[in-house]
């Protein structure tokens, strides 16, 4: 069922600045080029040149490419089908026909996620159940709220449902981004699309990284301190992981040495995408101690990862290769791809890497995303904010 994805799909791009009937051609033109009798769904993201127009830009594409719902943010970088467009980026939209889909969007506040403390604020905020959604696209905006805090409410909420976005990027400087709700330009909070009905998403969240060594487990640990790793300290532990490497392996772990934690430990065995990878912070040859960007727990599995240009390919080729073989012969609608902004030319050294890996397991495939200041997606039954990862949301046939 592969060959015909593209009647529910189309994409495109404008390149030049604001300049309103152009863009009113433009968004006609992508309405005419879908081949479905019509778009329940458009994705819009533009680079930060247009942040004085995005009311406006929005309005055009929402009027002239007949568009119910319109979500989107801000982005320096962004992703159209199997190209990336780094550093000179204008506006990207994608407009979706999901057959049977029952879609609902959220603009959601740093406030609320500050007032987050009951499993049942979310729902009385959306009016959607945990059993009421297929799973959620969003869009946050770094700079304003704290997504892990929202998140953790979030997780406790929809347990249930995945979850996959991205942080949005835009002005650093002046710690600026924009999140889209149809007409609607917000600098803070984020956008939750929930999909139901007929269309569910499926996800591929490629942290970057392989396995190295074999797992352990953790024997004592206080904060984001691993002071013993079955029983030894924690820095011998990593070192005779290292020495216990090819030559070659070892040349390239040499400042690319990550932790990989497990999240659920009710496996016989734990295989790439079940270890959520932090920041090794620091060492202590001296204590024997390792500092890493989580708050790990004793009793909880630990294998250690490497990541660089050939290690961030070999994991998404084989996550994408698994999540192709899970969405089996059902419809993949289109995408919405999320990658961070250390990846693409500066992590691979060539353009289009994630979104051509994407097209290639899932073509032909009506993609839109951006380059992002941090990915939201599941690592076994929890979602978490990642770094230097690619979050791929599929909105796939139920």
């Amino acid at each position: 069922m592969r060959s015909d994805v593209n009647e529910f799909s189309v994409t495109g791009r404008w390149d030049g600045g604001f300049e309103e009937q152009g863009l009113q051609a433009w968004a006609e033109g992508l309405r005419g080029r879908l081949a479905a009798p019509k778009a329940n769904l458009g994705l819009v993201f533009m680079s930060p040149r247009f942040f004085p127009h995005a009311s406006q830009v929005l309005e055009i594409l929402q009027v002239h490419a007949r568009l119910p719902l319109l979500v989107g943010c801000s982005s320096s970088s962004l992703i159209q089908d199997a190209f990336e467009i780094e550093d000179a980026a204008g506006v990207v939209a994608g407009l979706y026909h999901l057959p049977g889909a029952e879609l609902r969007a959220f603009h959601f506040t740093p406030a609320q996620a500050e007032a987050a403390e009951d499993p049942e604020y979310w729902p009385q905020q959306t009016g959607l159940s945990g059993e009421g959604t297929n799973g959620w696209l969003v869009l946050v905006d770094p700079f304003h709220l704290d997504s892990e805090r929202w998140l953790q409410g979030w997780n406790r909420a929809y347990a249930r449902a995945p979850i996959l976005g991205g942080l949005a990027s835009g002005n650093h400087a002046e710690q600026q981004t924009q999140v889209y709700l149809n007409g609607a330009v917000h600098e803070d909070g984020g956008v939750a699309v929930s999909f139901g009905g007929a269309v569910r998403l499926a996800g591929v969240v490629s942290q970057g990284c392989t396995p190295i060594g074999e797992p352990w487990t953790i024997t004592r640990a206080e904060g984001n301190f691993i002071h013993e790793i079955g029983n030894r300290p924690a820095y011998q532990v990593l070192v005779d992981t290292f020495n216990s490497l090819p030559p070659e392996q070892q040349q390239r772990a040499q400042g690319n040495l990550f932790v990989g934690l497990v999240i659920n430990e009710y496996q016989d065995d734990f295989r790439r995408g079940d270890f959520l990878i932090r920041n090794l912070l620091g060492v202590d040859p001296v204590s024997g101690v390792l500092v890493v960007g989580a708050r790990p727990r004793a009793g909880q599995s630990l294998q250690f990862q490497c990541r660089d240009a050939a290690a961030a390919t070999e994991d998404m080729v084989a996550l994408m290769g698994e999540a192709r073989r899970v969405v089996g012969e059902a419809r993949v609608y289109g995408g919405c791809l999320c990658s961070c902004s250390g990846r693409g030319r500066r992590l691979f050294g060539e353009p289009n890497h994630d979104a051509a890996l994407a097209q290639k397991h899932f073509g032909p495939l009506g993609l839109t995303g951006f380059f992002c200041n941090g990915e939201i997606g599941p690592v076994g039954d929890r979602t978490f904010v990642h770094g230097y990862s690619a979050a791929l949301a599929l909105f796939v046939e139920k």
